[in-house]
């Protein structure tokens, strides 16, 4: 079979975003099955996209590898089992890594059309979007009345668990550690804004709700936040950890990795059970590998709410290829709000 010659970002070692990354070209294998091949025109970062420049996320391809998971661009070709019309279609795409390249091939199901929408509104509603939407509508859904606690409310997919919390009616706390994102978060619908940089915010939140509790806190910071999110979720509360972004601060390796480990310290089953407290684990990875449908009804899910108006995807910032490293960087800072794009 011929293969498709094209061009990609390489992830080539660990370390600093300067050094870590290579333009080099691509030969990729055409599109058969329920395969279709995509010609690029921007691709999204992720946190996880940090992690595994940094060496901390252990399912990334081995290096040099093409890191990435979202696209968007126009079907060009597609295997034997699509319906032909797809072709030309112009879409938002999810891809199991390889999303750094002017040419992807993906599931034909991890598609959604999306015509004339910009390409850095559209990438917004790809893994962040699907992540908000498959934690607070598929994997437990927000009731009306619920105390939320949201991580990283200025973030990629804070914004949109602002708005989904929003919607069902719940009372949002919004963490943020710059008073600039203030202003974002409160037109998006936040009751209350905690900086974490002012004071601790568990003693904040513990001020705000006097004698209630949390009922849901949506974590992507893990480490030393454990604990303080556990100690303030109440009875029927869950936990929901999707990231460890404290651990991408660490500057000492194992002892980093153990002391992270350690700040959160050890749960046992059984003091969940009689607390009635939950922790629920989320990598969009492993969904994407074992349960493909469910990602794949979360994408179409949340192009539609876009379409109706319901949610408004929150656009951080455009880079050209060659200042992939200037993104990076921006991202890591935590200064960005909304989603970071990159276009060819």
């Amino acid at each position: 079979m011929t293969k498709i010659n094209s061009e990609a970002i390489f992830l080539v070692k660990k370390g600093g975003a300067e050094e870590s990354f290579e333009r080099r070209n691509l030969s990729i294998d055409r599109p058969e099955g329920d395969d279709v091949l995509i010609e690029t025109e921007a691709f999204g970062l992720n946190y996880a996209d940090v992690m595994a420049r940094r060496g901390l996320y252990r399912e990334a391809p081995p290096m040099p590898c093409v890191v990435g998971y979202e696209v968007v661009g126009r079907i060009v070709e597609v295997g034997e089992n699509v319906p032909k019309e797809a072709i030309g279609s112009r879409v938002v795409a999810f891809c199991r890594f390889g999303g750094y390249a002017k040419h992807v091939v993906t599931q034909y199901r991890a598609t959604a059309v999306i015509n004339e929408l910009p390409a850095q509104e559209a990438m917004a509603l790809c893994t962040q979007a699907v992540t908000a939407y498959y934690m607070a509508e598929y994997l437990s859904p927000i009731r009306s009345g619920e105390n939320v606690l949201i991580h990283a409310a200025a973030g990629g997919v804070g914004t949109i668990l602002i708005q989904l919390a929003k919607l069902r009616g719940a009372t949002v706390y919004a963490k943020i550690g710059d008073e600039k994102k203030a202003t974002l978060v409160k037109s998006l619908g936040a009751d209350y804004v905690i900086n974490y940089k002012k004071s601790d915010y568990a003693q904040q939140l513990k001020s705000i709700l006097k004698n209630e509790r949390l009922d849901v806190s949506y974590n992507p910071v893990a480490g030393s936040t454990f604990k303080k999110d556990m100690s303030l979720i109440g009875s029927g509360g869950r936990l929901v950890l999707f990231g460890g972004s404290e651990l991408t601060s660490a500057k000492f390796g194992i002892f980093s990795q153990l002391n992270f480990l350690k700040k959160m310290g050890l749960i046992l089953p059984v003091g969940l059970m009689m607390r009635s407290k939950n922790v629920l684990g989320v990598n969009m990875l492993k969904i994407a590998d074992n349960k493909p449908d469910v990602l794949a009804h979360c994408l179409r899910e949340v192009v539609r709410l876009h379409s109706e108006g319901a949610i408004v995807p929150q656009v951080g910032g455009i880079f050209p290829a060659a200042e992939i490293a200037k993104a990076h960087d921006a991202l890591e800072s935590g200064v960005t709000t909304g989603k970071l794009s990159v276009f060819w």
